[in-house]
């Protein structure tokens, strides 16, 4: 038996473990009892509660690793709480919770193009901080979204990742504490294959601390949205179907079908509203990309068009993603092809004269360098895959099954063109929770590449709070 599985049959966590562990580490240590505990927990979807048993709030890496340690000791599985819109599956009492958000700082070297970042930090401020230096990073469509999280399950970027890949193709150094309690800096020269893990494994090797990856020399983009008539949406997506595959590789799009709430904060057009939400952005000149558009601004009228020259740090006007927490449930998975067969699934599912109450569908087209290897290969599942939904409700807490339901319905519908590969960042807390399904999500060779390292790196699978990938000698986890 390893030293980790023999400490996984200690007792309960006591008052007197957890000050010796306050006594360690220089962030807060909070129990349920204490009253910043529910603060710290909280996630960004309000219907996804965590309640550890303990909660460190990291300053450095020498806090994280404390906080491993200790959980190895006391039998406790290490959940990771980012920034931004990430959610912690199964956080419970048999869990010690790790937030980062603390460990700040953005360091731009403009001669070698690269930022290194603490895991605490969200996209807007390296955006930032790398438009000072004429820099553009590889970030998503959120700017609110924590850096390190979202690149270790990929990275999908609507600005550059069609041109440049997936954001984890570009990281070249990583600090991480590893399930012995070791802060190690990882590179593809030092621990190749754990490097190779963690961008794609998404948390399930250890805690990163810091990453350093390089960004794109560009300082404007061509972009925005159409909304159109959601009644117009099947005329507008038979157009879409065949224009997006066809867009050169500095140009990417994705489209949502939105059912919108009666907000004052969004454009009067949009308040209350059914609309195909058409995503584009373009790395060339407006004049090349009013051409390409060309096409589309003839299959319909739109209600509201916000296409226009903008800012690398304005990228979040491509998508307009919800900035504030809300309570919902979500699904996301591939689609092989979207094709007229697909078109009409989709239109009878969420279209015009549906039921759907869902506020969002969407589909994202992939491809280009988002196909391709990296010169220095990751873990990263979805290369080949040329389509992306995902799909998201909003309710009370009480009336989120309903929400489900029709998940679920939508999820059927599109059933037969369904892929295996997906994006890591795309997948709900309560999806790909089985062995099987990980298996599925990484395919058979990734996966026993992945779970080689998994049994090297955490034997114990401490690292499970997570679309977990085990060592074959680990149980399920509780």
């Amino acid at each position: 038996m390893s030293q980790n599985a023999a400490a996984a049959t200690a007792g309960p966590v006591s008052p007197d473990d957890v000050a010796g562990l306050r006594a360690a580490v220089t962030g807060p240590v909070l129990d349920p009892a204490d009253a910043a505990y529910a603060a710290e927990c909280a996630t960004y979807n309000l219907a996804q509660p965590t309640a550890p048993a303990v909660v460190v709030g990291a300053t450095s890496a020498e806090d994280v690793a404390h906080a491993v340690t200790f959980a190895t000791r006391h039998g406790l599985a290490v959940a990771v709480k980012n920034a931004g819109h990430q959610v912690v599956p199964s956080v419970g009492e048999s869990s010690l919770l790790i937030t980062t958000t603390r460990l700040t700082g953005v360091e731009v070297d403009e001669s070698a193009r690269t930022l290194r970042v603490g895991a605490g930090v969200r996209w807007h401020e390296a955006l930032a901080a790398a438009a000072k230096a004429g820099l553009a990073p590889l970030a998503g469509s959120t700017p609110g979204v924590g850096v390190v999280g979202y690149t270790l399950g990929g990275g999908l970027s609507p600005l550059l990742g069609r041109a440049h890949g997936y954001a984890a193709d570009h990281v070249r150094w990583i600090e991480v504490v590893t399930a012995d309690g070791v802060i190690r800096t990882v590179t593809p020269d030092d621990e190749p294959e754990l490097f190779w893990a963690l961008l794609g494994g998404k948390g399930n090797f250890g805690v990163v601390t810091r990453i350093e990856f390089t960004a794109v020399e560009l300082t404007a983009f061509y972009g925005g949205g159409l909304w159109f008539p959601g009644e117009d949406m099947a005329e507008v997506l038979e157009v879409w179907r065949t224009w997006a595959p066809a867009l050169p590789e500095t140009a990417s799009t994705s489209f949502a079908v939105q059912r919108l709430p009666q907000d004052d904060a969004l454009p009067a057009p949009l308040r209350g509203a059914f609309v195909l939400h058409v995503r584009f952005s373009h790395l060339g000149d407006a004049a090349e990309a009013e051409e390409l558009l060309a096409p589309l601004r003839a299959a319909g009228t739109p209600v509201l068009d916000s296409i226009a020259p903008r800012p690398v740090p304005d990228i979040g006007a491509i998508h307009v993603d919800p900035v504030d927490p809300l309570p919902y449930v979500e699904t996301g998975f591939g689609l092989r092809e979207f094709s007229v067969e697909t078109l009409a699934a989709l239109v009878e599912a969420v279209g015009p004269g549906s039921d759907c109450p869902l506020v969002t569908v969407e589909v994202r087209a992939l491809g280009g360098a988002l196909d391709r290897e990296p010169g220095t290969p990751n873990a990263v599942p979805s290369r080949g895959l040329p389509y992306v939904t995902f799909a998201f409700g909003v309710a009370a807490p009480p009336d989120l099954p309903f929400m489900d339901e029709h998940l679920a319905k939508y999820a059927a519908a599109l059933s037969p063109w369904t892929d295996p590969r997906n994006v890591v960042n795309f997948i709900a807390p309560d999806e790909a929770v089985s062995e099987a399904e990980v298996r599925r999500l990484y395919g058979a060779e990734r996966y026993h590449r992945l779970a080689a390292a998994k049994r090297r790196w955490d034997p114990d699978n401490v690292f499970r709070r997570n679309h977990n990938i085990r060592p074959s000698s680990a149980p399920a986890g509780d």
